[in-house]
């Protein structure tokens, strides 16, 4: 069985520099576009509440846009 697309935000066009998802398994994986080796898995329940806090602006200190 073939594994999974991965797919990216509509915002990141053709860009090589963001965060990938997919669903294997009845479990989420994400990875960064440029290092893919690395892949971060957990749960849709898990995934739907960093979406929430992400969307609420909750890591935004965290970000360093000027880099």
């Amino acid at each position: 069985m073939p594994s999974p697309e991965w797919q990216k935000s509509s915002y990141s066009a053709a860009h090589d520099d963001c965060v990938e998802v997919r669903t294997v398994d009845g479990l989420v994986e994400l990875r960064e576009s440029d290092d893919g080796e690395i892949v971060v898995r957990t749960t849709p329940a898990k995934f739907a509440k960093f979406l929430l806090g992400v969307k609420a602006g909750e890591f935004d200190d965290y970000a360093d846009f000027g880099a």
